[in-house]
């Protein structure tokens, strides 16, 4: 019995297999204007893909899966998307991470590259969890009440989405001067960068925002602070791409990259993680079979 189920699998991985290879070789990759670059792990030990996805409006894909998360992993990409396909790009939206940020640079320089909205906010919060994290160990050994305990949803979550009793908490913690309060006061005021229209408005709430954090004396709000200054070219661009391209589309497509991945978790190659991302997000075209099934 095991042997035929196995035979039968095996057959059916072949078809899949073929059918992706076929769709890959035949689609077209003209009039691609919008690209997401992301990252995601797909197996322990720090082992990543590097995900390439169409984000226009009308056509949302997966394009390219690169083994790592290294430079040469997006270069692949650009290799085989072709110099001509490269320059007629107008929007990128990428996260922060170096290599990709080199690459663009090199590859696409007239496309106006959009960070990530969600990475930038998740630095935040992450800065949000260690002041936390840290000031808890402190109260605890110095013997003060707990009362930053159960407390990282409520500094984590926007004020919008708490429940009832995560906002009774929320409304005691603001009682205090800690130092977890005030990172979460600055996270909160920094939303207001995203409700901006113009770049140039953006900029000086940017610059005076970081100059606050600079002045918390907070070391990981500083660290963002550092980091935001760094990019601040690149998240002006978030106003000139006008709503054209959203980083929630590329976190759409790799919510769906995951799905496929859990689904596949008998393949432990990377060539069979690609073949299930190609055929649950490639949008692929299919070939014409023989026989028609009713």
């Amino acid at each position: 019995m095991a042997d035929i189920f196995r035979t039968s699998w095996n057959t059916v991985y072949r078809a899949v297999t073929l059918a992706v290879l076929w769709g890959i070789a035949n689609r077209s990759l003209e009039g691609v204007t919008a690209v997401g670059i992301d990252e995601i792990q797909w197996r322990k030990g720090h082992k990543y893909l590097t995900l390439v996805y169409q984000i226009q409006d009308g056509c949302k894909r997966l394009l390219w899966v690169g083994a790592e998360r290294t430079e040469k992993s997006l270069r692949g990409f650009f290799d085989l998307f072709g110099a001509v396909r490269a320059a007629a790009l107008r929007f990128i939206c990428s996260d922060m991470w170096k290599p990709y940020l080199t690459v663009i640079a090199e590859r696409a320089r007239q496309a106006t590259h959009v960070l990530d909205r969600y990475h930038v906010m998740a630095k935040r919060n992450k800065a949000i969890d260690e002041v936390r994290a840290a000031e808890v160990k402190r109260l605890k050994q110095d013997g003060y009440e707990p009362v930053l305990k159960h407390a990282r949803r409520v500094l984590l979550k926007r004020p919008e989405n708490l429940t009832e009793q995560q906002a009774v908490k929320l409304k005691e913690l603001l009682k205090y001067n800690l130092k977890a309060v005030r990172a979460y006061l600055l996270k909160e005021e920094f939303q207001r960068f995203w409700e901006y229209r113009s770049a140039y408005w953006a900029g000086r709430f940017l610059r005076e925002w970081c100059v606050k954090a600079m002045r918390s004396r907070i070391e990981p709000m500083k660290k963002v602070a550092r980091m935001l200054r760094a990019h601040e070219g690149l998240l002006w661009n978030w106003f000139r791409a006008q709503g054209t391209v959203s980083s929630g589309s590329v976190e759409g497509l790799n919510y769906n990259a995951k799905l496929a991945m859990r689904k596949a978790y008998g393949f432990r190659t990377l060539r069979g993680v690609k073949i299930a991302l190609y055929h649950r997000l490639g949008a692929l075209p299919e070939p014409n079979f023989t026989h028609e099934f009713c």
